[in-house]
C-alpha cells in the first residue's frame, strides 16, 4: 500500500483530523499559506471543497479538505479537541483477536489524545479486516467511507496491531525519514526481491517529523532482518552510538517516548490532563492545592469497560466564581468528546453532587481565563458495573475486559429497548472459569427484567453462547466472579430486534419466513426452492410424497446433476407401514467420507432424524427400510465435480415386526412383503430363521477410523470365544488403538481371558501387548499400516469385555525395496484435503549399498513464498539433522528425488487454516550411481 502511495503522489505525513465540531464556510485557497506551491497546484487541480474553523479565543482560520485529509497533508493547526476514530471489526475475527485490537486501541488512547469509538452510523470509519496484503494499512486517512486495517495471518499480535494503528493515525515507517542515512544503513543485497520499495527514503517535502529526533525505539521502526533473504542477514543496520554500540531496533511491545511525543504534537494534544483507564483513580487541576495559573486548558478522559458506569466525586473545589461560570470552570460531559451531553459546568467553592455517567466514558475539561487564581479542584472516580441500560443498542463487557476480570464481582444489567421490539444479544468473545455446572464464575441471562424471569442460560467456559433473543423488550444479565481464578471475561453486543416474519406481508416471502437474529430469510416448502430474488419460490427437486410406491431421481437425470443443488424428498406412508428404498443407479462425487456430493437417508422427516446412511461414490447402497412410516432423502452437490447421479425406487409395506418382534429372538427387520430376523454381533441365525446361536468372530477392518468391541458388547462376552480383527489403513500411516473401556477377567500375566495386539498382518507378527483386567491400557501404535488383534475367553469367568477406538496416524519408519510402494500425506487422501495442524515425519530406509528414490505422483500444498505455513521438507539421511534437500509447497518438488545415502526423511507440516489436496509419493530402493544422487536432472 505504501508503494502505491509513493508512486501516485508526493504527500506529507498525514492526519485524520477527525474533530468535526467546526462550522463550515467557503474559504479561498489563499488561506492555505503554509502549503507548498505544489500542494496548492494539486488542490486546485482536484477542485477539492474546503472548509474553515473559527475556534473560541483563537481567531485563526484553519482550512482543510472536506474529505478530512484524504491521505493528505500536515497543516499547522491548533486542534483543541482530541481526535476520535470510528471503528468496525470484521466478524471473521475470533474473540481473542478482538480483545487484542481493543488492547492496542486503548494503548494509543492511554498515551495520546486519540479516541477510538465503536462505529454506529458514521460514514467514515476504520475496519479491522483481512486483505491479501497480510499486515498492512494506508498511512493516514484515504478518502471517505470505510478504510481497512488488514490483520493477516500471524499479525494478530499486540505490538503489530499498535504498529498498524500508527499508520492509520499518520505515521510512516521511521526508517524512511529523509535523515535516516545519518542513523542507519540499508543493506540492499540482503532484501528479498520485490520488497525493495519498503526501504525507500522519503524526500524532505514528503514527511514532517515535527522536530523529533530519529527514534530507534519507535514501534514504527523495522527490525534488523525485516524482509531479509535469511533470518540472520541484516537489511537495516543501526550506526554505532557514542558508546560504540548499535542501538536495538524493531521492538513491538509498546509505543516509545518518541512515538508518544510525535503523536501528541501531530494532533495538538492539550499539555495537561490525562487518559484515565483504571477502575478507580483521582486527578486534580495543575498546582492543586497551591493554585492554578491563568489561561490553562486541560482535558481528562475517563474510559472504563463498556457495560460499566463512572461515579465522579469532587473532593475539593476552589475556582474563580463568575456568572454561568463563564471564566474559570470545570466542565463534565457524558461521553467521549467535547460535544457529548453536558453533565454540568462548575466554579466557585461549592462541591458538586456526585456525577454518574450514562455509559463508560466521561470528558472533563478545565479552563482558566482570569488572573485570579484559586486553589483549583480535586476529584476521585470509580467504575461500577451493572445498572439499568435504556437504549436500543450497545455493548456489555465483563469488568476490566479485555484484561482479566476482577475477583469477587457481582454485576447486574437490566436492558430495556423500545416497546414492540425484542432484545437481541450476540457474543464476540467468551472466556469464564470453566465448571460443569458453572458454580464459581458465570454469566446468567434471563428473559425479562428481574432475577425471577425465565432463565435463558447460565454460561461459563470458553465456548461462545449461541445468539439470544428475548420474548419482550427487556433482558436481565448477571455476572459473578469468585475470589480465585480470573479469566478474560466476555464481550457482547445488544440491540433491538424485531420479528420481521410477524408483519402482515410475511416479510415479503412467498411461502415461508424464517426469523433470524438481526434479520430474516425466506424459505420454501418441500418441492420448491428460492428463486433468484430470494423471496419467491419455484418448483425444484425434492417434494412431499404420500404415494405407496414410485421413483425419485437426481436433478437433470439421466444427464449429470447440476452444481450447488439441495433436494429433499419427504416420503409418508400409512401408520404401521414401513418404506423401503432401493437404488437402481448410483454415481456421485466422492468415496468413503462423502464431504462433497452425497445422498443422505433418514427415518423421519426432520434433518436430525435417525440416520440410515450418507452415501457417495459409485457403489450402490444396500436396500434401506425406514423405522417408521416416513423417510427423508436429501441430495446435495457442491460447486465442482458433477456425476450422473442416482435413480431409486421406493415401496411401502406393512411392518410385520411391529407385533411381538416378528417372533425373532434378537432383531426383526422388515422387508418388502415380508420380514427377516437378524442377530447381534457374535451370533448367527439358527436354521429356523428366528433364533440366534453363537458364530465365528473374524473381522477385516479397512476403514480409517472406527470402533471395535468384544462379542455381545455391552453385555457379558460368552465363554470359550476367539475373535480376531485384521486392521489395515492407508500406506504410510500407522494404526492407533485407544481403549475406551475394558473389563475382563484379571490375571497377573493375562493367562485366561485377554486381548492381544500384534504389529503386523497376523498373529505371527511381534506382540505389542496382552491386556486384561479393568485398568485401561495406554494407546497402542503399530509401526506400519497393518495391525492384528486377537480376543480370547476361557470357559469360566465372563465380564463386560472391551470397547476400543482405532484411527490412522501419520508418520513412521518405512522400508524401501525394489518393489515400488506408496505413501500418502494423510489417511483420507483423495476424499478429503489434509487436516489442519498436521505434524508428520517418515523415515524411509533401504538396504546398505542402496539409495531411496522418490517419485511424486501428486503434490498440492498451500503456497507461500517461504513455505512458512504448510510444507513438505526432505532430509538426506536418517533424521532431521541430516542435510536438507529442500522445503516445498505449492506445486511441489521435481518428479524424482534421490538420496545420497540409504535413508531419507520426509517431514510434513500444516497450520490450522488453508488445507489442500496433499501429496502422493512412490518410493523404491535403487543402486547408487556415480552422481551424488541429490536430484535427477
Amino acid at each position: 500500500l505504501e508503494k502505491e502511495i509513493r508512486q501516485s503522489e508526493h504527500y506529507t505525513r498525514s492526519a485524520w483530523l477527525g474533530s468535526a465540531e467546526s462550522a463550515s464556510h467557503s474559504c479561498p485557497l489563499a488561506h492555505l499559506g503554509t502549503f507548498s506551491a505544489l500542494v496548492q497546484k494539486r488542490l486546485s487541480k482536484l477542485s477539492l471543497g474546503l472548509r474553515c474553523t473559527v475556534r473560541e479565543k483563537l481567531i485563526e482560520k484553519i482550512c482543510f479538505s472536506i474529505t478530512l485529509c484524504m491521505l493528505s497533508f500536515i497543516i499547522t493547526l491548533h486542534v483543541l479537541s482530541p481526535l476520535y476514530m470510528c471503528v468496525c471489526v470484521c466478524v471473521c475475527f475470533a474473540g481473542s483477536q478482538r480483545a487484542i485490537f481493543r488492547q492496542a486501541m486503548r494503548h494509543w488512547e492511554k498515551h495520546t489524545c486519540v479516541t477510538f469509538i465503536e462505529r454506529t452510523t458514521e460514514e467514515s470509519y476504520i475496519v479491522f479486516t483481512y486483505r491479501p496484503c497480510g499486515c498492512c494499512s494506508y498511512v493516514g486517512r484515504r478518502g471517505g467511507g470505510p478504510q481497512a486495517i488488514s490483520i493477516g495471518k500471524n499479525c494478530d499480535k499486540f505490538g503489530i496491531v499498535v504498529h498498524e494503528l500508527g499508520h492509520v493515525i499518520g505515521f510512516w515507517h521511521e526508517h524512511t525519514r529523509p535523515d535516516r542515512d545519518d542513523h542507519v544503513s540499508i543493506i540492499r543485497d540482503n532484501i528479498q526481491p520485490g520488497q525493495e520499495y519498503n526501504f525507500l527514503k522519503m524526500e524532505p517535502g514528503e514527511v514532517d517529523s515535527l522536530g523529533e529526533v530519529y527514534d530507534f525505539d519507535s514501534i514504527m521502526h523495522y527490525a534488523r532482518n525485516t524482509f531479509s533473504r535469511g533470518i540472520f542477514l541484516d537489511t537495516i543496520q543501526p550506526r554505532y552510538d557514542i558508546n560504540g554500540v548499535r542501538p536495538p531496533i524493531g521492538q513491538r511491545t509498546r509505543l516509545s517516548k518518541g512515538d508518544i511525543a510525535q503523536a501528541r504534537k501531530l494532533y495538538k494534544c492539550p499539555r495537561c490532563g490525562d487518559s484515565l483507564q483504571e477502575s478507580s483513580g483521582n486527578f486534580s487541576s495543575p498546582g492543586f492545592p497551591n493554585g492554578y495559573s491563568a489561561y490553562m486548558h486541560c482535558i481528562w478522559r475517563i474510559s472504563v469497560t463498556p457495560g460499566e458506569k463512572i461515579i465522579l466525586n469532587f473532593t475539593s473545589m476552589d475556582l474563580y466564581r463568575s456568572h454561568l461560570c463563564w471564566y474559570d470552570h470545570v466542565e463534565i460531559r457524558d461521553g467521549y468528546w467535547r460535544k457529548a451531553p453536558l453533565k454540568g459546568r462548575f466554579c466557585g467553592d461549592k462541591l458538586p453532587e456526585p456525577i454518574i455517567s450514562t455509559d463508560s466514558r466521561l470528558w472533563i475539561e478545565f479552563r482558566s481565563s482570569s488572573n485570579w487564581v484559586g486553589k483549583g479542584f480535586s476529584a476521585v472516580y470509580e467504575a461500577i458495573c451493572g445498572g439499568e441500560v435504556k437504549k436500543d443498542n450497545g455493548q456489555i463487557q465483563s469488568p476490566n475486559y479485555p484484561d482479566d476480570y476482577r475477583p469477587n464481582k457481582v454485576c447486574v444489567w437490566k436492558i430495556t429497548v423500545a416497546q414492540g421490539y425484542h432484545v437481541g444479544l450476540t457474543f464476540q468473545s467468551f472466556e469464564i472459569e470453566r465448571h460443569d455446572s458453572c458454580a464459581y464464575d458465570y454469566l446468567e441471562v434471563r428473559d425479562g427484567n428481574s432475577e425471577n424471569s425465565p432463565l435463558l442460560g447460565r454460561f461459563c467456559g470458553y465456548d461462545k453462547p449461541d445468539d439470544i433473543k428475548t420474548s419482550s423488550n427487556q433482558l436481565w444479565m448477571k455476572f459473578v466472579s469468585d475470589g480465585s481464578v480470573n479469566k478474560a471475561g466476555f464481550a457482547a453486543n445488544f440491540f433491538k430486534e424485531m420479528d420481521e416474519c410477524s408483519r402482515p406481508d410475511n416479510g415479503r416471502c412467498e411461502q415461508r419466513c424464517v426469523n433470524t437474529l438481526g434479520s430474516y430469510k425466506c424459505a420454501c416448502d418441500p418441492g420448491y426452492e428460492l428463486a433468484a430474488d430470494k423471496r419467491s419460490c419455484e418448483a425444484a427437486c425434492g417434494g412431499f410424497i404420500t404415494k405407496l410406491n414410485g421413483s425419485i431421481t437426481s436433478p437433470g437425470w439421466p444427464r449429470e446433476y447440476p452444481p450447488n443443488k439441495n433436494c429433499i424428498w419427504q416420503l409418508v406412508a400409512p401408520t404401521q407401514y414401513r418404506i423401503t428404498l432401493l437404488f437402481d443407479v448410483f454415481e456421485t462425487e466422492g468415496n468413503d467420507v462423502c464431504k462433497y456430493d452425497f445422498v443422505e437417508v433418514r427415518s423421519g422427516l426432520s434433518a436430525d432424524s435417525r440416520l440410515h446412511g450418507k452415501f457417495c461414490g459409485a457403489e450402490k447402497p444396500e436396500a434401506i427400510t425406514s423405522q417408521y412410516n416416513n423417510m427423508r432423502i436429501e441430495f446435495k452437490s457442491d460447486n465442482t465435480v458433477s456425476k450422473k447421479g442416482f435413480k431409486a425406487q421406493f415401496f411401502s409395506d406393512k411392518d410385520e415386526c411391529s407385533k411381538e418382534n416378528g417372533g425373532c429372538q434378537h432383531e426383526c427387520v422388515n422387508t418388502f412383503g415380508s420380514y427377516s430376523c437378524q442377530c447381534r454381533s457374535g451370533f448367527v441365525l439358527h436354521e429356523n430363521k428366528h433364533d440366534c446361536k453363537e458364530a465365528g468372530c473374524d473381522h477385516t477392518v479397512n476403514s480409517v477410523s472406527g470402533t471395535i468391541t468384544s462379542p455381545n458388547w455391552p453385555d457379558k462376552y460368552p465363554s470359550k470365544k476367539a475373535c480376531t480383527w485384521a486392521l489395515s489403513t492407508t500406506p504410510g500411516h500407522r494404526i492407533k488403538i485407544a481403549f475406551n473401556e475394558i473389563d475382563m477377567e484379571p490375571h497377573l500375566e493375562c493367562a485366561y481371558d485377554h486381548i492381544e495386539i500384534y504389529d503386523g498382518r497376523d498373529g505371527k507378527a511381534p506382540s505389542l501387548g496382552r491386556y486384561c483386567g479393568s485398568k485401561k491400557p495406554p494407546p497402542v501404535m503399530s509401526s506400519g499400516n497393518k495391525m492384528f488383534i486377537r480376543f480370547f475367553s476361557d470357559n469360566s469367568v465372563q465380564k463386560k469385555g472391551f470397547e476400543a477406538s482405532h484411527s490412522a496416524e501419520c508418520g513412521g519408519r518405512l522400508k524401501a525395496e525394489v518393489k515400488t510402494k506408496d505413501l500418502y500425506s494423510h489417511a483420507q487422501f483423495g476424499d478429503n484435503n489434509y487436516p489442519g495442524a498436521s505434524d508428520c515425519q517418515w523415515v524411509i530406509s533401504a538396504e546398505k549399498g542402496y539409495g531411496v528414490e522418490l517419485i511424486f505422483q501428486t503434490f498440492e500444498i498451500e503456497e507461500e513464498a517461504d513455505c512458512g505455513y504448510d510444507y513438505m521438507e526432505l532430509f538426506d539421511g536418517a533424521d532431521t539433522k541430516s542435510p536438507r534437500l529442500g522445503r516445498y509447497c505449492g506445486s511441489g518438488p521435481p518428479e524424482e528425488i534421490y538420496s545420497a545415502g540409504d535413508s531419507i526423511v520426509i517431514k510434513f507440516r500444516s497450520d490450522d487454516t488453508i488445507n489442500k489436496k496433499g501429496f502422493h509419493v512412490r518410493y523404491t530402493s535403487t543402486k547408487f550411481q556415480d552422481t551424488l544422487h541429490s536430484r535427477k536432472k
